[in-house]
Formats: C-alpha cells, sequence, structure tokens
C-alpha cells in the first residue's frame, strides 16, 4: 500500500500476522481508532464515520443522511407519486423487482428517479408482486400519494394490481408491440418473414460471410452496416431486420450466389411484400420511439398516437389482400386492448394537457363525459381544502343549495377559461405551459400536477435493467444483490442530478 495512505496519510489499513494487509480495516493515524472501510458507497452509513465526524465537529448527535435522504426529501414536497415497476432476471438467474417514482416538483419539471432494484426470492404469483410494489412504497412513506402503478401486460402483474389502492396504467409500447406480434402471425407476410432470420444469420454466424458481405458493400457503394436479427422481445427489431435486408439486396444476392450457398434469397414479389410491411411498421415504430425515448412523455399523448395509428390503419379497398389482413387485425386487437386500459384516467390527463384538450381523437359523447368528469374533480378538489366549519349550528337547506350552485358556477368560469386557451404545438412541452399559466388556473394546477405525471411506458424500469444486465456479468456474477441495489440506484440518481 501507498505509504501515504488514505485521505492523504490519515488512515492505514491493519496489517494481518501474515504481513497482508485487510483493506476492510483502517487505522486513524491520529486517535488510534479501528475503523470498518469500504470502498462501495454504503460507507456513508458505516459506524465508524459517524463517530469521526462527531469527534471532530463536536457534535455528539450528529448522524449522517442515509443513502436516499437527498430523493426523500424530494418525494416529501409533492403531493402525487406515480410508479413504474417490471422484474427482471440476471445472467445468475436471480430475480430483481425495479420500481421507479415519478412526479411533478413545484417548478413544474417531471422528475423520475429509481427507488429500489431489489432482490426477490419467492415465486411471482399476484400477491407477492402487490405486497412487494407496497414495501416499496412504505419504505419510501409515498403509499397515500401514489396515483398509479405503470406495469407490461403480464397476468400476474395486472392481477397484482387489482390487489393495490392505485389505479394500474399498463404500458402504452408493451401493448403496441403485442399488437404488432399478433398482426404478423395473423396475417400472409409470414412466408417472406421465415426467410429473413435465415439470411441473417448466415451472416452473423460466419465471420467469412460477414467480412464477404462488407467487401460487396464497399463494392456497391453500399454502407457499411450489419444485418439485424429479429428478436421477439426487441422493440422494433422486425422492422430494422427487413430494411437493413432491403438495402442490401444487391449485395445479399450477389454473394449467396457466389457461394452457391443453400440459403433461399427472398424473391421480388416477397421483397414487395417487405416493403408493404416497412410501410405498416414504421408508425408503430416512430409511436414507440415517442412515448419510450430518453425523454419521458406523460400518459396524455396515448389517445393521440393511438388515434393517429388509427388513421394509418384504417382497411382500404385498394389495399392488396395481405395488406388488407394485416390492417384488420392490427385495428382489432388495439381496439380490444385500449378498451381493456385505464381509458378514464388516460382522457383526462389528454384534456388536462394543452396540446391535446380539444379531444379530437374521442366522439363528441365522449368528450362531454370528460369535461364531467374533470368538473366533478375540481368540486371535490374545491371541498377538500376548504377550511372546516367552527360551528356545530347545521346551514339551512337553502343555504347549502345556493354555495352548491355558486361553487358549481365559479368551477364552470374556471373550465371555460381554460377551454378558451389557444391549443399549442405538439412540439411544445406542456408543463412549461402550466408553469406560466398556474395562476390563472389556480383551480386547475393540483389536478394537471396528478395526472400528468403519470408516464405512457415502463421504460424507466427497462432502463434500470440494462444498466444492472451490464453491471452483473458472468464475472461479477457473485456481486451481491445489496450491491446491486446501491449501485443502479446511485447511478441512476447521479444521471438525474445532471440532467
Amino acid at each position: 500500500m501507498d505509504e501515504d495512505g488514505l485521505l492523504g496519510g490519515k488512515f492505514l489499513f491493519k496489517k494481518l500476522p501474515d504481513g497482508l494487509l485487510d483493506k476492510m480495516r483502517v487505522r486513524c493515524t491520529v486517535c488510534k481508532a479501528k475503523f470498518k472501510y469500504h470502498r462501495s458507497i454504503s460507507i456513508v452509513e458505516d459506524d465508524g464515520l459517524r463517530e469521526v465526524i462527531r469527534a471532530a465537529s463536536g457534535d455528539v448527535c450528529y448522524n449522517p443522511p442515509l443513502r436516499g435522504t437527498t430523493q426523500s426529501s424530494k418525494l416529501v414536497q409533492v403531493r402525487n407519486v406515480a410508479l413504474t415497476g417490471d422484474h427482471w432476471t440476471s445472467v445468475n438467474n436471480n430475480n430483481y423487482l425495479g420500481v421507479t417514482a415519478h412526479f411533478i416538483g413545484n417548478d413544474w419539471t417531471l422528475q423520475s428517479f429509481a427507488l429500489t432494484v431489489s432482490k426477490t426470492e419467492q415465486r411471482h404469483y399476484a400477491e407477492v408482486c402487490a405486497d412487494h410494489f407496497l414495501s416499496v412504497a412504505n419504505e419510501w412513506n409515498i403509499r397515500v400519494k401514489l396515483t398509479t402503478l405503470g406495469t407490461d401486460s403480464a397476468r400476474n402483474m395486472v392481477a397484482a394490481t387489482r390487489l393495490l389502492p392505485f389505479e394500474h396504467m399498463p404500458c402504452m409500447v408493451h401493448i403496441l408491440q403485442r399488437t404488432v406480434t399478433v398482426s404478423l402471425n395473423d396475417s400472409t407476410f409470414e412466408t417472406a418473414l421465415a426467410k429473413c432470420p435465415k439470411i441473417v444469420g448466415h451472416f452473423k454466424h460466419s465471420p467469412a460471410n460477414a467480412q464477404e458481405s462488407k467487401a460487396q458493400q464497399a463494392a456497391h457503394g453500399h454502407q457499411t452496416e450489419l444485418l439485424v436479427q429479429d428478436i421477439p422481445t426487441r422493440w422494433n427489431s422486425t422492422l430494422e431486420m427487413i430494411k437493413r435486408i432491403q438495402r442490401n439486396k444487391s449485395v445479399l444476392t450477389t454473394v449467396l450466389a457466389q457461394q452457391n450457398s443453400k440459403v433461399t434469397m427472398l424473391t421480388d414479389q416477397e421483397f414487395h411484400r417487405l416493403q408493404k410491411l416497412e410501410e405498416l411498421l414504421e408508425p408503430c415504430q416512430y409511436v414507440t420511439e415517442l412515448l419510450g425515448g430518453e425523454r419521458y412523455v406523460s400518459c396524455s399523448m396515448e389517445l393521440s398516437a393511438l388515434s393517429h395509428l388509427f388513421r394509418i390503419m384504417e382497411p382500404s379497398d385498394d389495399d392488396p389482400g395481405y395488406v388488407l389482413g394485416f390492417k384488420k387485425a392490427f385495428t382489432t386487437d388495439i381496439a380490444q386492448r385500449r378498451d381493456s386500459s385505464n381509458l378514464t384516467w388516460l382522457k383526462i390527463a389528454t384534456a388536462l394537457d394543452p396540446r391535446f384538450k380539444d379531444l379530437k381523437c374521442l366522439s363528441k359523447d365522449e368528450r362531454r363525459e370528460v369535461w364531467a368528469s374533470v368538473h366533478d374533480l375540481l368540486m371535490a378538489e374545491t371541498h377538500a381544502h376548504q377550511p372546516s366549519a367552527q360551528t356545530t349550528e347545521e346551514p339551512s337547506p337553502k343555504k347549502n343549495k345556493m354555495s352548491i350552485c355558486l361553487l358549481g358556477n365559479a368551477i364552470d368560469r374556471c373550465l371555460n377559461l381554460y377551454k378558451a386557451e389557444p391549443k399549442i404545438d405538439v412540439g411544445e412541452c406542456p408543463l412549461q405551459w402550466w408553469l406560466k399559466r398556474e395562476g390563472a388556473h389556480a383551480r386547475l394546477a393540483p389536478i394537471a400536477h396528478k395526472y400528468l405525471s403519470t408516464l405512457a411506458t415502463t421504460v424507466p424500469c427497462e432502463r434500470l435493467f440494462s444498466h444492472s444486465g451490464h453491471m452483473i456479468q458472468n464475472k461479477r456474477a457473485s456481486l451481491s444483490s445489496d450491491n446491486v441495489n446501491r449501485i443502479v440506484c446511485f447511478s441512476n440518481w447521479l444521471s438525474a442530478k445532471k440532467d
């Protein structure tokens, strides 16, 4: 060990009888006291560190802040918190639960951070999953603030949410990808698609074939790129596979002909069908990237995105049979999934988003129902914040009716004022709009806080698991679950702080 020791020579590692150093213990060169030493981030919770700071500061009551204190202080300041959660299995076959919190701060910015990536030992039955989410909520003291829980459409997760006291928000991107899979299975694109993985595998599993394809790409003046294999769990991989095969049609045809390979190349008719399929799948990719991008968006965009897809997928008499079959299967399946989602929540969130508050994606009857629901929410919000009566004297029925009438008129004026505001462009930020106009719509602002903090997807959890997968590799498979939780969460918090 360096003679200077830790912290400029103030601490030295303890020497063992065999002359080696015990790097779990250090000795203070000033007071000769011995302390535990952690290279991990949990050192802030070490008893030795607390005693050193107490001695140095003269404050015998000092306690260092625990992990998560900074994040907890943020949650204390807000009224509503939305969660997204999912399960993941690591390379050493351990199950982890990832949960992220989402809320709108006082500055009208949507904030998200990880609450846990904790190892779970029990089978993922609905009751167990529900208990896991409640444990996280209780640990962070946010149970009474929770509004929605976003999950994928797995049956155990859906069943678990029925046991919980908050709203369930299915992940829109998972729904969309499942619909695409169902539509492809029910269409006549399968014959052409069945050949594509074999072509990709021929070049992907052989370095020699891959090198030969690169040489032909250069000879044909194409950009050098690898083919992409279709993976069911990877969103939009089907689209990316057929796009790259089509771009490299001449290259692949030349290489396979020179090799006299047994791999069957696509016919011109099959290439034509793949072109049509690409046109059908590109809007789905657009919606996926829109809702699940780096900057997470509110669920208020879901109904508008679905309406956009319905317009594109509307069957036409001019469509070939194979396209018509795909469109019919798509619209039927996604309509069923849409109806089983939390439409009430989505509609109110859409109405409170200044980009979509005209509710053009809904029928006139549905619009009236939505504004009636918002009216009821305003009534409930007003009653909840009215000071309690200081007298036990019962007001007369006449006064009661008058006060209700006056309150109803005030709420109607509030809603009419909001509806009269000009709609903003889809590319603008709705939260910045609310930041500037919160004073003008003070009654409505708390409700917007609540509904616009719910995300459209569970992508934040997916990204936590991606980060965990980079960390828990075969060479680090014995990394303790506690350290996994600490490292992933702290990394997530530091990234959120930089943003």
